[in-house]
């Protein structure tokens, strides 16, 4: 395992929670599809976090494996993010897939965080990833949003089926966010 890349939480299952972390290297308006009816949304230069899931409902065999190299792929044939080799290595049983596939050339642009992901300026430089059947989107969210590193782009941004999170977060202390997530999350998942 790659410890630089990665904190692991869990059994090791299928399906899970994670937290990308982004380095975003110049400032952009960005457009995130029809969120806020196409309206451009100024995203500064640094560290952002992206909360998800990956619990099931699609035709792979390891849902979180499928989400995570996902995300590690940019659409159009473009370059994929220096994590994705690193990446397929932590799911062995989803590596013969990977390799029998055409690629990520085809990836549509489908979710919000789609849009950050697909540019060069942004670079996802480390992943938490959580095993477990839970739904913590929002427990996640609980615990990052109120503290003083953080701070929010718009509101509901990668969260359009909840009210009240928002799952893309900005934060200015990376390493103070990392010790909370490492501190607080094995408490939820034995909860």
């Amino acid at each position: 395992m790659h410890p630089r890349f990665f904190t692991r939480f869990g059994n090791e299952g299928a399906v899970g929670s994670y937290i990308l972390v982004i380095t975003l290297s110049s400032p952009v308006n960005l457009v995130f599809g029809r969120f806020r009816n196409g309206a451009p949304i100024f995203m500064d230069r640094g560290e952002y976090l992206y909360i998800g899931s990956a619990l099931g409902g699609t035709r792979s065999h390891s849902p979180l494996a499928a989400r995570l190299i996902r995300h590690a792929s940019r659409s159009g044939g473009q370059k994929p993010h220096l994590i994705r080799k690193a990446l397929i290595g932590l799911f062995p049983d989803y590596e013969d897939s990977v390799k029998k596939s055409p690629g990520m050339a085809q990836k549509k642009l489908r979710w919000h965080i789609d849009y950050l992901l697909d540019l060069p300026a942004a670079e996802i430089r480390h992943m938490v990833i959580i095993h477990s059947p839970k739904r913590l989107e929002r427990e996640l969210w609980k615990l990052l949003e109120p503290q003083e590193e953080i701070s929010v782009p718009a509101h509901r941004l990668g969260a359009q089926d909840t009210r009240e999170c928002t799952h893309l977060l900005r934060t200015e202390d990376i390493e103070q966010v990392l010790g909370t997530i490492r501190k607080s999350v094995p408490e939820m998942i034995m909860s």
